[in-house]
């Protein structure tokens, strides 16, 4: 049986009395942590499909046989109760399962059920002679039925293939040697081993020096990444190119892959507006239907003059099978639920279909400025050497900072790359909240910020002062030397996020908490349209719910344990889920899986087309519908149109709702 939804409580659909019950359920577990999938579509190989098809294949061919008997070689013997018996057992294989429904439907006090309505429109068919429209009726149904359960299943496999990346074993090393063990029974603290190729089942520490990763399955991006030694690997990734030794951090249900995992398997029981209308509406539709068609059989006897009980029966028949909703009941859960797959495929996680909508609302992206347009770490942006080869100014400042442990010193040693080994430091002195005092090589070499240089009376280029970034000045023997300009680094597709959101007329601020003259840098930069800076957590919240006050639909972009509350007032809550905290992901809306500043477009993008989608769906299925529903009234149309408005809206709506997942948003 299919575990996507395992073990989820809370995600639980309320099933419609109107119509679509089986596969509503197909898109939840119930409390049991049981999937209940239909009949005909919970299993996934080929044997198992030809076991679903095989019914309606029997029914079929029978009901071919018939037709010719009756209108293309004439058979004697195939009359009177011959040719009854004949079409019942073409009926059996695909009526029964359905009459078998509309009687537990009934049973749990639900009668106006899309079981009822076929059920009482194949007998009818039935009852009036017509015994080959009443066989197709039911016949055609069970295969949309089937092509249904498909699509649904699809949808929840392509999530599953996509997100459920964990082994159920890992190898753990026991002394010298090594042991398979389930994954679930490892203990935090447990040291495994995973070779090239492996997936890591469970959340840990890298121990090995450095060790190379696919992370596709929890971020969409195809790109390796480099992991070095104690930084964090997370379940789902896997090993390429050596053999690496993880110390376990987090439980195997616990694991951020698990969590996302049950982001998603959750994220139905949020229902879009529109989802919950259908729903409603399908309520006291089906009913409404149901006494139309009655007053269709029986009210033309008070004035028609030539009334034929058979021929206003076989149009109240017509108008019960036209008006099944179930395009409308299926194919908008599924367009919403292929909009949640095909994020999840982009490396981005919906925690309900309404977020979906929401998206497309959005006229104002507030972000984060630390972790979520740049990338958290200090970078040495520019090196300016004055009357020194630019080598030696960038060997001497990293060999001195190469006794600091403070993350403008590490950034400098990085970029060396390699330290220079014949340059001896001796007297070394840290000055605190200024910089370093040492020499190199009989050198006395200083290195730090402007105080640090007016202390020893060192003259410098005072236009540097004016920069709003952090600068690094270094003297040696008294002669200012050069400076590094040093900055957090943008991410790679900042600029061009920004630049997206615009097209689609979307206003872009940031918020943060550095200095307003670093936020103004980097909004200048990145064409941001407003910036603010020096904000503790709950000036953030001021601005957002300022913006909110203006009948404004806000999204907040965030990944800091500050940023939560934040999250949590804004319409929608984004968290970069890659570096973000438990709480920011937790608390999100949406998760950006792989902490890219481009996903905010593809998430809006993404809910744009879900949503023109399943508005297709329903123009769709109400144009059909209703065309057919006064033709049927009228006489003018047979079964074969209303199985057309019925089975066949329903799949065409089908086929239109999984074509999401194909499509390209970036």
């Amino acid at each position: 049986m299919d575990t996507t939804f395992k073990n989820t409580k809370n995600s639980k659909l309320n099933k419609p009395n109107g119509c679509c019950s089986s596969h509503s359920e197909d898109l939840h577990s119930d409390d049991d942590g049981h999937s209940h999938d239909h009949d005909h579509s919970h299993e996934h190989g080929t044997g198992s499909k030809f076991q679903m098809f095989f019914p309606a294949v029997v029914s079929f061919c029978l009901l071919l046989i018939g037709i010719a008997f009756d209108h293309y070689f004439p058979q004697t013997w195939f009359t009177g109760w011959v040719r009854i018996a004949w079409y019942s057992i073409a009926y059996i294989p695909v009526g029964f399962p359905v009459l078998k429904e509309a009687f537990e439907s009934f049973r749990k006090g639900s009668l106006f059920s899309e079981f009822f309505l076929m059920s009482i429109a194949t007998i009818g068919a039935f009852g009036i002679g017509q015994f080959p429209e009443g066989v197709a009726v039911m016949l055609f149904y069970s295969i949309g039925e089937i092509f249904q359960g498909l699509a649904v299943q699809r949808a929840k496999s392509n999530i599953k293939l996509l997100l459920d990346q964990r082994p159920d074993s890992a190898t753990v090393l026991e002394g010298n040697k090594t042991v398979l063990k389930k994954a679930s029974e490892i203990a935090i603290g447990t040291i495994i081993q995973l070779k090239p190729g492996e997936k890591l089942a469970l959340d840990g520490k890298l121990l090995s020096e450095s060790a190379t990763f696919n992370t596709a399955a929890l971020t969409g991006e195809s790109k390796p990444d480099t992991k070095k030694k104690n930084e964090t690997v997370l379940a789902g990734m896997i090993n390429l190119n050596t053999v690496a030794d993880v110390e376990v951090t987090t439980a195997y249900t616990d694991s951020k892959l698990s969590k996302i995992l049950k982001m998603v398997q959750e994220a139905t029981a949020k229902k879009a507006p529109t989802e919950l209308f259908i729903r409603k509406f399908a309520k006291i539709y089906t009913p409404i239907v149901v006494y139309l068609a009655m007053a269709i059989c029986l009210l033309p006897m008070f004035f028609v003059s030539n009334y034929v009980f058979s021929h206003w029966l076989y149009r109240a028949l017509v108008f019960l099978v036209v008006s099944c909703p179930c395009a409308l009941v299926i194919s908008i859960p599924l367009g919403y639920f292929g909009g949640i797959g095909a994020a999840s495929k982009n490396g981005i996680l919906f925690k309900g279909s309404n977020f979906l909508d929401i998206m497309t609302a959005i006229q104002v992206v507030v972000m984060d400025k630390t972790g979520t347009l740049t990338k958290g770490v200090f970078k040495v942006q520019k090196v300016v050497p004055v009357g020194i080869p630019e080598e030696d100014l960038v060997q001497y400042t990293a060999a001195l900072e190469s006794k600091s442990t403070h993350p403008v010193g590490t950034a400098i040693v990085e970029y060396s790359k390699s330290l220079n080994e014949n340059l001896k430091v001796t007297d070394v002195e840290e000055i605190a909240g200024h910089g370093l005092k040492g020499k190199i090589n009989g050198k006395e070499v200083i290195v730090g910020n402007a105080k640090l240089m007016q202390q020893f009376n060192i003259n410098y280029d005072l236009e540097i002062d004016d920069s709003p970034f952090t600068i690094i000045i270094v003297a040696i023997d008294k002669v200012y030397s050069g400076y590094f300009l040093i900055a957090d680094e943008i991410k790679e597709d900042a600029k061009d996020a920004i630049q997206s959101l615009h097209k689609i007329n979307v206003k872009t601020v940031m918020l943060s908490g550095d200095k307003q003259a670093v936020v103004k840098a980097v909004a200048k930069e990145l064409n941001i349209d407003l910036a603010y800076g020096d904000l503790l957590p709950e000036n953030k919240a001021e601005k957002v719910e300022a913006l909110k006050s203006q009948n404004q639909k806000v999204a907040f972009v965030g990944d800091g344990v500050n940023d939560a509350p934040v999250i949590a007032l804004a319409d929608a809550g984004i968290a970069m889920g890659g570096l973000g905290s438990d709480a920011t992901i937790e608390t999100a809306d949406i998760v950006i899986q792989n902490d890219q500043p481009r996903k905010i477009y593809t998430a809006i993008n993404i809910g744009k087309q879900t949503k023109k989608i399943v508005w297709q769906n329903i123009t769709m299925a109400f144009v059909v519908k209703a065309v057919v529903l006064i033709l049927g009234a009228g006489g003018l149309a047979t079964m074969w149109e209303a199985v057309f408005a019925d089975v066949g809206v329903a799949l065409l709506a089908i086929l239109n709702a999984v074509r999401i997942q194909r499509m390209k948003f970036e």
